[in-house]
């Protein structure tokens, strides 16, 4: 398949549109453009300036002037989002302190909901590359009505550039250091009458920034991703459009992070991986069936397979012989093998009327998603199977009622029944099924400066499960319901005859039985380290968090543009008495009290600015700075990261269609801690002391690129 994709890539390469603002365009071209910028994850497609919610959209021309190839390269632009990484890409994601930071043995219920063209990808974040994406929308606050389960903390949508009437393309070509290259190509037009087309194809990659000293090669953490879109449009009558998705993933990634002297120079004599083909496809019909509403249809489904592997002692056979050591030393490996599959059914009526008159939306949704898993363990004397089915069925609805010409009340309810069955090789068997509500309340009001003033109340879920090792004491096998009430205060509006675009919102969660994911540190051998892990989740009581997030944009002249996001966050547990975290007395049974505390990957302040210079005609040059502050990367532990602030910088050069650029990301070479452990010991040379390691991020990189549009 891959020289086939790489093929198809070459005939592409002849063609990529990045929707969005160029920087050739005037201030007033900007602006009309930004006053269109819509949300289409929300049930109508809505302006960013109406829509009663916080949510960040990305363009296409801003993820490609960061030369952003994968979700993880953009997020930073969003207020109080932040994401994990223990793999080869950032593929988990949290929202206001909210999300997974990592999957091994246990099937998850994400609480951050993906979505590309329609297809629910929630829980493979790794398929989060950005090829042809034409907007990002990250919608924070839980998404109870909207998508349910897998939305407590919120969801990123994720949309591609659709067919186009004319004849269009592209291509974009990247060089960077470290052996990075890229190459995105993009062909769109007609077939026919109502029938349009869009293919893409992209095929990244690079050796990574990792070196390993056993093997003596620099290419142990490659990027090596192939990604192919394809989208129809039909539209057989005036009343009636039909959509097609396809998407194709061939991800061979290696995976080599961790190092024993939290270097970017690992010992691993069995580097590790993170591998994924996926095939996925969705197609929607919306029918204006009838003068006062329309009918919508949407089938998705997604076939991923999913292989994941490490060396667990990050080390190498013989490592004594090397190095002077004080403890014995062990070799292992552990790998997941992991299916996924992943149907989706929704369908809706949505009233056809105009923002100031009564409209409503009513529906139903089916989702049937299989996960199965195949673990492969040095210390294992057999392999670890388990089945994890889970059935969803919601109906939902939704109406906006005016109350005045500027004042509207729009309130919005989701039933959903979700019934799982699970089993496994150690003959568990576990069949939580519940029934869960979420929905909304807002009130929206348009002043006669055209800013809009919201005040929202909303309520999330998650789903509550059973922990499948045996190893976990019983008391805490199961784990229970999570639910969420957020509540916000938003304004919208436009300052200095319309040059100022400002979006700011003051919000408040207060959650119950909050689910955190917990380990429990075996001894592989005796009573001391190395050690297995053993994750699990429990329940906090509860838990708060509370904050601001704002995003400008600013038209300073016809030729300078800036634009800045900050988001300030406060998060504690309440009543959490850790019994696994390292600190508590394994001798006593005295738990750890973790009341007050931060939760983890929640950040007290983040922010991203940037200008960009239309220095002439042909040039311009663009510069950012994004930083965020420090943060707890468990709830078992007290390592933190370090606050952290990057600075990146790209001198473009545009004539006629082409764009010529010279970039760099990180020009301080800042050393970014993205993960971290803190509760075990893996040196033989240190006897297995407990010490913390680190996965770090991007190194400074440098590099060129070129674009094509036709």
């Amino acid at each position: 398949m891959k020289p086939l994709l790489f093929f198809t890539g070459a005939l592409l390469a002849l063609p990529a549109i990045a929707p969005g603002i160029t920087l050739a365009e005037t201030d007033s071209d900007a602006l009309e453009t930004e006053d269109r910028i819509t949300v289409t994850a929300d049930f109508r497609r809505t302006d960013l300036s109406d829509f009663s919610g916080s949510a960040t959209v990305v363009d296409g021309e801003t993820i490609r002037q960061r030369e952003g190839g994968h979700l993880d390269q953009v997020l930073n632009l969003a207020p109080n989002v932040n994401f994990s990484s223990g793999a080869s890409r950032g593929r988990f994601f949290q929202i206001r302190g909210i999300g997974e930071r990592s999957q091994f043995v246990e099937p998850t219920n994400p609480a951050v909901g993906l979505v590309i063209d329609g297809i629910d990808m929630t829980g493979i974040g790794g398929a989060a590359t950005t090829l042809d994406i034409q907007q990002i929308e990250i919608l924070r606050g839980p998404q109870g009505t909207l998508l349910g389960a897998n939305a407590l903390a919120g969801m990123i949508n994720m949309v591609s550039g659709s067919p186009t009437d004319t004849l269009a393309g592209g291509f974009d070509v990247r060089l960077a250091e470290r052996g990075t290259r890229v190459v995105h190509g993009v062909i769109s037009g007609p077939v026919s009458d109502g029938l349009g087309f869009r293919l893409a194809y992209a095929n990244e990659r690079s050796d990574g920034f990792q070196k390993n000293a056993f093997f003596g090669t620099r290419d142990v953490a490659n990027i090596d991703e192939q990604t192919l879109r394809a989208r129809l449009r039909w539209q057989p009558h005036a009343d009636v459009q039909v959509d097609l998705t396809g998407l194709y993933l061939d991800i061979d990634n290696g995976y080599d992070a961790f190092s024993l002297d939290n270097t970017r120079t690992t010992f691993s004599d069995e580097p590790g991986f993170d591998r994924q083909e996926t095939l996925a496809g969705s197609a929607r019909v919306q029918w204006n069936a009838h003068s006062a509403f329309a009918i919508e249809a949407l089938l998705s489904r997604t076939d991923a397979d999913l292989e994941y592997g490490y060396d667990e002692d990050w080390s190498f056979i013989g490592f004594c012989e090397v190095f002077e050591c004080l403890a014995r030393p062990y070799s292992s490996f552990d790998e997941y093998q992991r299916e996924n599959r992943n149907t989706t059914v929704d369908v809706r009526a949505i009233s056809r009327t105009a923002a100031d008159q009564f409209g409503w939306v009513v529906g139903a949704y089916y989702r049937d998603q299989t996960q199965t898993l195949q673990r492969i363990y040095t210390f294992q004397a057999q392999d670890f199977f388990s089945d994890f089915n889970t059935e969803n069925r919601a109906v939902y609805g939704q109406f906006d009622l005016p109350l005045t010409d500027r004042l509207t009340l729009q309130a919005g309810l989701r039933h959903e029944q979700r019934d799982v069955r699970y089993s496994d090789s150690d003959n568990a068997r576990f069949r939580p099924d519940e029934n869960l509500w979420g929905g909304r309340l807002a009130l929206a009001y348009q002043t006669d400066g055209g800013a809009l003033l919201y005040a929202l109340a909303a309520r999330g879920y998650k789903a509550g499960g059973v922990n499948s090792d045996s190893a976990i004491p019983d008391a805490q096998r199961e784990f229970a319901t999570e639910t969420l009430w957020n509540y916000e205060l938003g304004l919208k509006t436009r300052l200095w005859q319309g040059r100022i675009d400002l979006r700011t919102a003051l919000f408040f969660q207060d959650r119950d039985d909050i689910q955190t994911q917990q380990s429990l540190v075996v001894p592989i051998e005796g009573d001391v380290c190395p050690c297995r892990f053993i994750e699990f989740k429990t329940n906090a009581t509860g838990g708060q968090s509370y904050g601001i997030e704002t995003e400008l944009n600013w038209a300073v002249s016809n030729s300078v543009q800036a634009f800045a996001s900050a988001g300030l966050l406060r998060s504690r547990f309440d009543g959490f008495l850790n019994f696994s975290h390292v600190d508590a007395d394994p001798e006593t049974g005295q738990p750890f009290d973790m009341d007050g505390r931060d939760l983890p990957y929640a950040p007290r302040y983040m922010f991203a600015a940037g200008v960009r210079f239309q220095l002439t005609d042909r040039w311009y040059l663009r510069t950012e700075i994004e930083g965020k502050d420090a943060f707890f990367f468990s709830s078992r532990h007290e390592l933190r990261s370090d606050a952290y602030e990057l600075f990146h910088a790209r001198l473009g050069y545009q004539v006629g269609n082409w764009d010529l650029a010279l970039w760099a990301r990180n020009i301080t070479d800042e050393k970014v801690k993205q993960r971290g452990f803190g509760s075990f010991g893996n040196d033989p040379r240190k006897g297995y002391a407990v010490e913390p390691y680190f996965q770090f991020g991007e190194p400074r990189t440098l590099g060129a690129s070129a674009s094509y549009r036709f």
